[in-house]
């Protein structure tokens, strides 16, 4: 039996009180970031080459099914807001297509050709990087896309929780983080799900921080798509260049990012 469906290390949960669930998902979670500081090497290596390409103008694709789907989507779409970018730099599919990120679409994950049609949408080519997520480790549209495409020259990685599982073999860059049982067996929304969270905000972070869109601490190009942003960008105007905040604030409304405002101002 693979990792991720073994018995729980809890029992009876329907005679725990609210306190006791509270205190042993937390009891679980707590293993998590552990596990994945174990997998840091090779995270490493991944991201390596997952900056080289995106420096010389490849693309970050996520693929997956159910929750490990959605969990791509979510870092795919974060980025553009976060960091600048285009929405096609970090790209998340998932099984089922659109429909499945709110409501589970049955048997669409089982299909092992269709994460390679779902592909070739995007025209995807040996300039990008492609992630396939799996908890299990053995999701046949995860697998039947990473498989084929490394048999078309693209550099492929994976996040599982479970070693050695059949996802390695389609994967240039394997990264494995074994969490151990869920709370609730089988149940890998719950720690496999926080592990994969993890991991895929190291990646686009720290691929992000790599490509400039970061100075010092501070997010320089994110859009400006609400108030919170606006105030917190003209903060940022503030303290680099010590000016007032209306002044700040004029700055960056004017040239649409910190960045930008900064720059102009030093000019």
């Amino acid at each position: 039996m693979s990792i991720t469906e073994s018995e729980s290390n809890f029992n009876s949960l329907e005679k725990l009180s609210i306190k006791e669930l509270l205190q042993g998902i937390n009891q679980e979670d707590q293993t998590v970031a552990l596990s994945v500081q174990k997998a840091l090497p090779e995270i490493q290596k991944a991201l390596e080459v997952i900056v080289q390409k995106m420096k010389a103008g490849g693309r970050l694709f996520y693929i997956g099914a159910g929750t490990s789907g959605r969990l791509g989507i979510l870092d795919a779409s974060e980025c553009p807001p976060t960091f600048g970018v285009n929405h096609d730099k970090v790209i998340g599919i998932i099984a089922g297509g659109d429909n499945a990120i709110r409501k589970a679409v049955e048997f669409a994950e089982d299909d092992t050709d269709q994460a390679w049609r779902d592909l070739q949408e995007f025209n995807i080519s040996e300039k990008d990087f492609l992630i396939g997520i799996a908890a299990s480790g053995r999701t046949p549209y995860v697998i039947g896309g990473l498989k084929k495409a490394l048999l078309n020259g693209i550099t492929t990685a994976c996040i599982t929780c479970n070693p050695n599982s059949e996802i390695v073999e389609g994967s240039d860059f394997p990264i494995e983080v074994p969490v151990g049982p869920e709370f609730i067996t089988g149940s890998t929304r719950m720690k496999a799900g926080t592990a994969q969270k993890m991991v895929l905000n190291m990646i686009s972070t720290t691929a992000m921080i790599q490509l400039g869109h970061v100075k010092g601490n501070k997010m320089v190009d994110m859009q400006l798509s609400n108030d919170k942003l606006v105030e917190r960008g003209t903060k940022m105007i503030m303290q680099e260049l010590d000016i007032e905040f209306d002044t700040a604030k004029k700055l960056l409304l004017k040239y649409g990012s910190v960045r930008k405002a900064v720059a102009s101002a030093k000019a």
